[in-house]
């Protein structure tokens, strides 16, 4: 007997096919995922904290004595790029923008020793009596532009979100 092809030989060897993994191409490969700098460099946290308007004041206080000593221990593998509150669009807004050098497992290892340190989950607990709310969003850098860097003195920033397609 001869062997010969068929079209229904055709769509069971695309189904064989289809259990095997295959290599993606970079062209095709998604637009955020190819303008993204690798998975292990820098990680980003930005923090949306809404703070109760009658809180405002102490709270700021509160997170001036105690964010900047987690930015300063060594052991953790992070550092706060940036503290500011709103001025337009959500008002009573605290934000935080944190760098981790190591990416996933950075924020990891940060986040396990946190939960550890009875003097962040104190503040964890006073600052909870302020907000009303909060929501972090995780960043990846761009590949083309700078690390943002932190700046001294009152300074206005805007804050952009791009959809890539």
């Amino acid at each position: 007997r001869g062997l010969g092809s068929s079209a229904r030989s055709a769509r069971e060897d695309s189904w064989l096919k289809s259990l095997f993994v295959r290599k993606v191409d970079p062209r095709k490969d998604a637009h955020s995922n190819l303008l993204a700098k690798r998975e292990t460099s820098s990680l980003y946290k930005l923090q949306f904290h809404n703070v109760k308007p009658e809180c405002l004041e102490a709270y700021n206080k509160l997170c001036q004595e105690v964010l900047p000593k987690i930015h300063e221990e060594k052991h953790y593998p992070c550092a706060l790029v940036g503290t500011w509150n709103t001025w337009y669009g959500e008002q009573d807004q605290a934000v935080h923008l944190w760098r981790y050098e190591g990416g996933y497992p950075a924020l990891n290892e940060v986040m396990s020793k946190l939960r550890q340190n009875k003097e962040f989950t104190e503040f964890r607990k006073e600052r909870g009596n302020m907000l009303l709310s909060r929501k972090n969003q995780l960043l990846l850098e761009f590949s083309f532009w700078n690390e943002p860097v932190p700046r001294d003195g009152p300074n206005i920033y805007e804050l952009r979100s791009y959809q890539l397609r």
